[in-house]
């Protein structure tokens, strides 16, 4: 559990910590993959959203999942992206919150994921809540943290 000291000053800016669904670079789940290549190249990103007509979340893709489809023995099939689709390769089972204000979750799950999909309980696409942000909450508190708390070592040998 988290202290409750270091939870207030964590989540003190926590409107930051969550990326809008409107705003995030995605992909339709029927889109082919070379659409998608292209997609993630345009934006720079290692992995990207999927979602589907309606804007429910479906998984991700990344790079590393086109690439390997357009690899062949000896040449690299770009064509062959054409007729995959993104639902065919993307990947279900990456880890989704319901609030993105759940610090300590959130911290659980960011150490090995970039971002985190925040996903509605009815599958809507909310946006992502990123490492990249959590760690602006964390070098908020590490740097902070003596402004607004005297710090006392339990284990202090007496004086």
């Amino acid at each position: 559990m988290i202290d409750p000291a270091v939870a207030q000053m964590l989540t003190k800016h926590q409107e930051k910590f969550l990326i809008p669904g409107n705003v995030v670079a995605n992909v339709i789940d029927t889109n082919n993959l070379y659409h998608a290549f292209l997609v993630l190249t345009k934006v720079h990103y290692a992995k990207i959203i999927v979602l589907d007509k309606d804007g429910k979340y479906r998984g991700l893709l990344s790079l590393a999942m086109i690439t390997e489809q357009m690899l062949e023995t000896e040449t690299v099939a770009v064509e062959k992206l054409k007729h995959i689709r993104v639902e065919q390769v993307m990947q279900t089972d990456a880890p989704t919150i319901v609030d993105p204000y759940d610090i300590e979750q959130d911290l659980h799950l960011l150490t090995d994921q970039p971002f985190l999909p925040v996903v509605a309980d009815n599958g809507d696409f909310t946006g992502i809540v990123t490492r990249r942000e959590m760690f602006k909450a964390i070098n908020y508190l590490v740097h902070g943290i003596d402004q607004e708390y005297d710090i006392i070592s339990k284990h202090r040998v007496k004086e």
